[in-house]
């Protein structure tokens, strides 16, 4: 677990890809929020626990990252959100996001940044405080941008994420992605050129 403030951040591994899951919580509030409900939902609801929470957030519409949706929406009544590109494809979504809204965690805020190219509707989330947190989902990993199917969409989350993430954010920001290990932008950016020429 990891402290910014007074908000609570709780990486679990899920499932058969090793989904991450987080959970935010804010310490004197008691309001939850979690993103990506991607699999075991016993789990999840487990490291949940009574306090509930308010929403799920679900970074892009492949599979791997909603399998426990429904039941943990289901459990806790919690508003599921989405992006509007990718809702049609996740199997329940309360309400849409879009670039720019915030989704609340108490007196927290999560700012979405849309991210296209590898699905039409990846989101990233991002909390300021404390250095930066962000929660990429599959756009950007440690070691490069997420996977993408054809030149188009590779130029897309690229230029996506150097003008939105890289270009506005700083190097301390912690990078939380949807699988893996965690990395900062700074230690990221002295690569970019390299993920641009070798087109992954």
């Amino acid at each position: 677990m990891e402290m910014t403030s007074d908000l609570s951040i709780t990486k679990l591994s899920v499932g058969p890809m090793d989904n991450n899951a987080y959970l935010l919580r804010c310490r004197s509030t008691g309001e939850g929020v979690l993103i990506d409900a991607a699999n075991e939902p016993s789990r999840l609801l487990s490291l949940i626990g009574p306090d509930g929470i308010s929403a799920v957030v679900t970074t892009h519409r492949h599979a791997d990252h909603w399998q426990a949706l429904s039941e943990i929406v289901s459990a806790t009544g919690a508003a599921s959100l989405a992006h509007a590109a990718d809702a049609p494809e996740i199997p329940v979504v309360t309400d849409t996001l879009a670039e720019g809204d915030v989704v609340p965690v108490g007196p927290y805020r999560l700012s979405v940044i849309h991210l296209v190219g590898h699905t039409p509707g990846s989101i990233a989330l991002y909390h300021e405080p404390d250095g930066g947190h962000l929660f990429t989902g599959d756009a950007l990993f440690p070691g490069g941008p997420g996977r993408t199917t054809n030149p188009t969409d590779f130029n897309s989350l690229m230029d996506d994420l150097e003008e939105k993430v890289f270009g506005r954010l700083p190097d301390s920001t912690v990078i939380h992605p949807g699988h893996g290990k965690d990395s900062t932008l700074g230690a990221e950016r002295p690569s970019i050129p390299q993920w641009r020429a070798r087109g992954w």
